[in-house]
């Protein structure tokens, strides 16, 4: 448990977080820890005495990434005024032993069931002076909170849950963050309703699979009424959901997004591929027909919905036939938004182990393929949004100073592209949303000016 009232009082402490949303809130409530304690927060690491690398650890990439930033802040430990670097997240949660033995900068290393700890590990190096590894059990929601640091300018992540149940064959979440567990509605209302008393007008619900909330109290999906609760609290005006399932997609939850006007019409899903042998394989519940009976069904039911997915290519065993079939169905499906990864083989999963890895010039040609079906259906539907008029919340001003950068109900942010915004005759303030008209569009790019 942390310790309020920290000895060790105004150490500076500096961050560097990487990896997806969930990262983000973890590492938001661990400054909010250190701030409770006393700590300083500093956005310099220049001058910092600690270091926190906050890692992502859930592919090739992401390791590489994280593994890079240890190093950076290694340079500091040499020639600034950093005394300490504690490494936590997913990376020392896999590869604790690894870091510690590879990285004689490193202190120490904090799990994803440690995250609550951060003050008093930080307290017990500077009383100690000795190494530290906190990176037993696994996962875990103790350490979110209804106040912490948020670092987002205009809206704020809400996690609702933590950990994963699906047990796809090329994914190490469950290793990582253990079994799905929902955090309960009252902490999360509690949060929200902070939240909106802070100012933050959009809140995005993620978790590794927000359809699946509450299921783990009754066997029973609960979204829908959690949308309902927070929906009610004054202050807020968006609501977007992110990292769903096809199969997770149920008739009352389908309502509340169509019928409730606070709730974006738009959701993440993603199907990882289009071809029934490779979703088999990939232990994906999905099916090509289920894929296309939700597509069509959230379509109809909600005209206006913005449907994104990510896919994978190159998995095990992928043939051209899967491939292409999985292209077929992607200009059939006509995403409004979609990213492509190429597969990477993760210790401790089935599909590591499997034969017939393909080929990395493969994969990435098959993910070129990929982008270029992509960009031909972005740019339709991107044309079908010219002259309308959007609601656009203003997030930051581009650096040149000429356009103010925005979103959309159709935009979430840091992973679709932003609305650029001409103001015809006022000074726009950020946080607020004002009425764009759509004068210009890319396969990308969208431009619009004020009305």
């Amino acid at each position: 448990m942390y310790l309020k009232g920290n000895i060790m009082s105004n150490i500076k402490v500096s961050m560097i977080t990487l990896g997806c949303s969930k990262n983000l809130v973890d590492a938001e409530c661990m400054l909010s820890i250190l701030k409770e304690n006393n700590f300083s927060i500093s956005e310099s690491i220049s001058d910092a005495e600690v270091i926190i690398v906050n890692t992502c650890g859930f592919i090739e990439d992401a390791k590489k990434e994280a593994i890079d930033a240890i190093l950076y802040a290694a340079d500091f430990k040499e020639e600034g005024q950093c005394k300490y670097i504690v490494v936590t997240g997913c990376l020392p949660q896999r590869y604790a032993k690894d870091i510690l033995s590879e990285f004689p900068e490193v202190d120490a290393v904090l799990g994803t069931a440690h995250y609550k700890d951060i003050a008093t590990v930080i307290n017990d190096l500077y009383q100690n002076s000795s190494r530290i590894d906190l990176s037993t059990g696994v996962g875990g929601i103790d350490h979110l909170r209804e106040k912490r640091e948020i670092t987002t300018s205009t809206y704020a992540w809400l996690k609702i849950g933590e950990g994963c149940r699906n047990k796809c064959h090329f994914c190490a979440i469950p290793i990582i963050r253990g079994e799905y567990v929902s955090r309960n509605s009252y902490d999360i209302i509690a949060e929200a309703t902070n939240l909106a008393s802070r100012g933050y007008k959009e809140i995005i619900l993620a978790a590794q699979d927000t359809t699946n909330y509450g299921i783990d109290f009754d066997g029973k999906r609960h979204l829908h009424s959690l949308l309902q609760e927070i929906s009610r609290i004054d202050g807020i005006e968006r609501i977007r959901i992110m990292y769903g399932y096809m199969d997770g997609m149920y008739d009352e939850l389908i309502s509340e997004i169509k019928n409730n006007d606070k709730i974006c019409k738009y959701v993440d899903i993603p199907i990882q591929h289009g071809c029934d042998s490779m979703l088999k394989r990939m232990n994906r519940r999905d099916t090509e027909e289920k894929i296309t009976e939700v597509i069509t069904k959230l379509r109809n039911e909600i005209p206006n919905i913005v449907i994104r997915t990510t896919v994978m290519v190159g998995y095990p065993g992928e043939t051209e036939e899967e491939f292409n079939k999985l292209i077929e169905n992607l200009k059939i499906w006509k995403f409004d938004r979609l990213g492509c990864f190429t597969y990477s083989p993760e210790e401790g999963t089935i599909a590591a182990n499997m034969d017939n890895q393909v080929d990395e010039e493969v994969k990435s040609e098959r993910q070129k393929i990929v982008y270029d079906v992509q960009k031909a259906i972005s740019y339709e539907n991107n044309q079908k949004r010219m002259d309308s008029i959007v609601k656009v919340c203003i997030d930051s001003i581009s650096e040149d100073g000429i356009f103010y950068m925005g979103r959309s109900y159709a935009e979430a942010p840091d992973v679709d592209p932003m609305i650029y915004v001409i103001a015809q005759d006022e000074q726009l303030q950020l946080g607020k949303s004002y009425d764009v008209r759509i004068v210009e569009c890319s396969e990308y790019d969208i431009t619009g000016v004020t009305v």
